[in-house]
């Protein structure tokens, strides 16, 4: 008879222990707060725009070019010393766009195309093309 009695306690207080009701939310208040995600967009050699880019400059220079998913980019030298920094954009996969953080800067599109299985992005100011190889990893 004590189990049986046990038994029913037991049962009767699972059946009162009702999971907490979940709170509502306000499905354009959560929308509000989750960051938008950039869309993908495609390199000239059909990646994502974002990564990291070894660039030799017409010069032989090279520099490494971190171009982040969230519109950032950042450039370092040989060294690994920060030369520039600003955000970018690409506006095809023929064009990629970006602006210094330099005071006075204005923003400058690339015409890029891979040639012969090579990677080139050229300034339309100077003419000048740099050769760029993704750093995979």
């Amino acid at each position: 008879m004590k189990k049986f009695v046990a038994a029913a306690a037991l049962g009767a207080l699972a059946a009162c222990s009702q999971p907490a009701p979940e709170p509502e939310t306000d499905a354009a208040a959560t929308e509000a707060e989750a960051p938008a995600a950039m869309p993908t967009t495609l390199a000239a050699d059909g990646k994502p725009s974002y990564g990291k880019f070894e660039v030799t400059m017409p010069d032989g220079q090279k520099i490494v070019a971190n171009v982040k998913p969230d519109g950032t980019f950042e450039v370092t030298d040989a060294s690994g010393a920060v030369i520039d920094s600003g955000t970018w954009e690409q506006k095809s996969p023929e064009q990629y766009c970006e602006t210094s953080s330099k005071e006075g800067s204005e923003q400058v599109c690339y015409d890029e195309k891979v040639v012969d299985g090579v990677y080139q992005s050229t300034n339309p100011k100077t003419g000048e093309t740099a050769t760029v190889v993704r750093l995979e990893g």
